[in-house]
């Protein structure tokens, strides 16, 4: 079988799963869980082929064109290089991961035919993307991920949090894809082509006439897709959703979609410094704020959301300083342990017995009671917070390595101002990672919320899960920084010595200092009662206990469901707790923005249309209307009133004529 038609059944089979799941969802059941698991996993196997055989060497090409579209032609073109292959390989195994661990996550969930066959559709439409080397065809994967993110998002729909969440996923990441599509036809108007190959050589020879304007709209659609600030908003929300579609979310597609076109079109970014650099402010205000926000959220899932969100702002920052291989290095590595880290949260909300959002405040013994998520998601928050010699170290400390390149004059892929950028934000966010997960762990294993439910071992199917991911994880680092400097560019990827400890350094500091305020607040919090900091507005043990020795009363509360005092964020982070928590009131000044003037907007044309068109539309109905009114009323079939009306005639005319002729 050729390295062509292998590929071209990586992205086929998920897709031939996903139609005959949503056949045979009804009438064969039992059949839904091998088409949901088993054409993923021979999409990872062939993908894995696919990698072997382009071991990255040069890029294997085809193309073919099923009919003439005009001026620019499109075509069903494969354009698979190291990037595309070791990519495919990711998506196929946490989809296939994801896959296998939804048969036991959503085993009661009378919709799971449907999810699973959407879940198929999603992953296919990664591959499509990954592959693809024309970009209307990737367009095509683009927009059936959204749609199937819309869906996924929704699926618990009787709730209203999914409904609003899965709409503002779509209204959001379409809002950046109108100026996405606006830049991939100008794009291809100055290229000639939609082909990746053919738009990269006319990049190399100079002929892109509006490098500017053509990446800041393809920046639009990318920050939109890849939850890049301004467009970030929609991430945390989707958390509504199902655990595992977070997971296949965050980790492997959706996200990983707008970092992967960057990187698959870098010379075309780096055709303009203005791009460049406007590139590495939304990653470091991306990061520094994603950061700040994921240290005051109480839900673990929207912790992981933010991280997300900072995690995509530091591939953001290595491609805005000109090195595709740091980004997609990173891509590679944050797939493994944030899809680790949404499956370990999903096993604490099924060890929980609930669908919904798990809040760490209410969290207490659970290390003992689902070892296999303490440990696993031990690992993969080290891994996030850079603590060598896991996975993140590496991958995170070549985005560093590479801003410093550009600092010092090293490289000169990118202007100075854009290293300087990222490589402070990177810094920064490298002290708040290490704090909101270190934070994230104390209050999930070591906190002193309410005591849930047992509801007895997870599934299998779950806990093995665990385990698989780990592994890269923990291991993928140690070795892919050597091995895969041949995959992308040739470019050395291993950690520099400055970065690497200023990197480690601020890392440990920032999980010492919030071990620190956890150990202050826990020893406030059990000099007061547990009911009393639920009661206070703030929830601030040090305030509670001021208050109760001014007061001598102590406050009482529902200790049953009171939250745990012991938040290091809190202290950490001071009066930014409120504002952080609300994610900056980002979405409250949206609306004042857009929403607000677009519904004054649509009250205006709704008042004008009432009041104004349909006004003169009732006159030009009721003026015949009327005069057909007082013609019937004239017909009443009353001969005395027709002779008296005719003599009344009869008068007027001969009046008539008398003035008439007088006046002659």
């Amino acid at each position: 079988m050729t390295m062509t038609t292998l590929a071209v059944l990586v992205p086929l089979l998920p897709f031939l799963g996903a139609v005959a799941g949503l056949l045979l969802g009804r009438t064969a059941p039992g059949f839904v869980r091998p088409l949901a698991v088993l054409p993923t996993l021979a999409a990872l196997v062939l993908a894995a082929l696919v990698a072997v055989r382009q071991g990255g060497d040069a890029a294997v090409d085809a193309a073919t064109e099923l009919t003439p579209t005009g001026s620019v032609p499109i075509e069903l073109a494969l354009h698979i290089d190291g990037f595309a292959a070791l990519v495919a390989v990711l998506v196929g195994l946490v989809a296939s991961c994801v896959q296998i661990y939804s048969t036991g996550y959503l085993r009661d969930d009378p919709r799971y035919p449907s999810y699973a066959a959407l879940v198929s559709l999603f992953t296919s439409a990664m591959l499509l993307v990954v592959y693809s080397g024309d970009l209307m065809v990737l367009l095509v994967g683009w927009e059936v991920m959204g749609i199937c993110s819309y869906f996924l998002v929704g699926h618990y729909w009787e709730t209203p949090e999914a409904r609003a969440a899965s709409l503002k996923a779509f209204l959001v990441t379409k809002l950046g894809d109108v100026p996405f599509l606006i830049g991939l036809f100008a794009l291809a108007t100055d290229a000639g082509s939609f082909r990746v190959t053919r738009i990269l050589a006319t990049v190399a020879s100079g002929g892109l006439d509006h490098p500017t304007p053509i990446a800041l709209l393809l920046l639009a659609g990318v920050a939109g897709k890849s939850a890049q600030f301004p467009l970030h908003t929609w991430l945390p929300d989707a958390m509504a959703g199902p655990t595992p579609v977070s997971a296949l979310i965050h980790a492997a597609t959706m996200v990983a979609a707008g970092v992967y076109f960057v990187a698959r079109l870098l010379p075309v970014f780096e055709a303009s410094q203005a791009a460049m650099v406007v590139l590495a402010v939304m990653a470091a205000v991306t990061m520094a704020g994603s950061a700040l926000a994921a240290l005051a959220q109480d839900d673990i899932k929207r912790v992981l959301a933010y991280s997300t969100i900072g995690q995509l702002g530091y591939m953001s920052g290595a491609l805005a300083v000109g090195d595709r291989g740091a980004a997609v290095f990173h891509l590679l590595s944050h797939g493994a342990f944030k899809a680790l880290l949404f499956l370990a949260a999903g096993v604490i909300i099924h060890a929980a017995g609930t669908n919904s959002l798990a809040a760490m405040s209410r969290m207490r013994n659970l290390r003992d009671r689902i070892p296999d998520a303490y440990w696993t998601m031990t690992v993969a928050l080290l891994a996030l917070a850079a603590i060598p010699p896991f996975s993140g170290f590496f991958s995170k400390e070549a985005v560093l390595g590479v801003a410093e390149h550009v600092v010092t004059g090293h490289t000169e892929h990118a202007p100075a101002a854009a290293g300087w950028i990222v490589l402070v934000a990177g810094l920064l966010t490298a002290v708040l990672t290490a704090a909101y997960a270190t934070r994230l762990w104390l209050l999930a294993f070591r906190g002193r919320g309410a005591e849930a439910p047992d509801h007895g071992r997870q599934p299998l199917t779950m806990t093995v899960v665990l385990w698989v991911l780990a592994v890269p994880s923990l291991a993928l680092g140690g070795f892919a920084f050597r091995v895969l400097p041949d995959w992308f560019d040739g470019r050395d990827l291993a950690p520099t010595l400055t970065t690497s400890v200023l990197g480690t350094g601020l890392a440990l500091a920032g999980g010492i200092v919030t071990y620190a305020a956890w150990r202050h607040t826990t020893a406030l919090a059990a000099r007061v009662p547990l009911g009393a900091v639920a009661a206070h507005p703030e929830g601030d043990a040090a305030k509670v206990e001021a208050e109760a020795i001014a007061t001598h009363e102590p406050a009482y509360g529902d200790i049953a469901h009171a939250p745990d005092p012991a938040d290091p964020g809190r202290l950490l982070l001071g009066p930014l707790h409120r504002p952080a928590a609300a994610g900056f009131h980002l979405d409250a000044v949206y609306t004042a923005l857009f929403v607000r003037p677009v519904q004054a907007g649509a009250s205006l044309v709704r008042f004008l249309d009432r009041e104004v068109v349909e006004t003169y539309v009732r006159g030009a109905g009721a003026l015949p209307r009327w005069l057909g009114t007082a013609v019937r009323r004239s017909q009443t079939g009353n001969v005395q009133t027709y002779v008296s009306a005719l003599l009344a005639g009869t008068v007027v005319l001969a009046v008539a004529v008398v003035l008439v002729a007088t006046g002659a």
